[in-house]
């Protein structure tokens, strides 16, 4: 199987279970690798066949920007089944970090992989 990626999808939103990440949104970093069949894209240079990751990105950005989940568990969750709702995408492996969140530490956060 084959992957299409994105890497370090910055977005800002309302995450966390403390009253200040309730008021203040927080950077929310996104990684997803997307399991596909690029065979029909490479043969046919059309964009037609291919995952289109400005459309999949712009999706997760607005959606993970206004969604307001308590943990980054039920963010990556949410991320992952939209994904999956993509017809040519047959498995997703989702990371959704805090940066910052931890002291002493760049990030935390989870990664999970979700299948058809």
């Amino acid at each position: 199987m084959d992957k299409v990626f994105i890497k370090d999808l910055l977005a800002r939103g309302i995450i966390g279970i403390n009253e200040s990440e309730r008021t203040h949104p927080q950077d929310i970093l996104i990684n997803i690798t997307m399991f596909t069949d690029t065979h029909a894209a490479g043969a046919s240079d059309d964009i037609k066949d291919c995952i289109n990751y400005s459309t999949v990105a712009k999706k997760i950005m607005a959606y993970a920007e206004k969604a307001g989940r308590l943990t980054v568990e039920a963010l990556a969750e949410d991320i992952a089944r939209m994904v999956l709702e993509f017809d040519n995408i047959q498995k997703v492996l989702v990371g959704v970090e805090k940066p910052g969140a931890v002291r002493f530490s760049r990030s935390v956060g989870v990664e999970i992989e979700r299948s058809k």
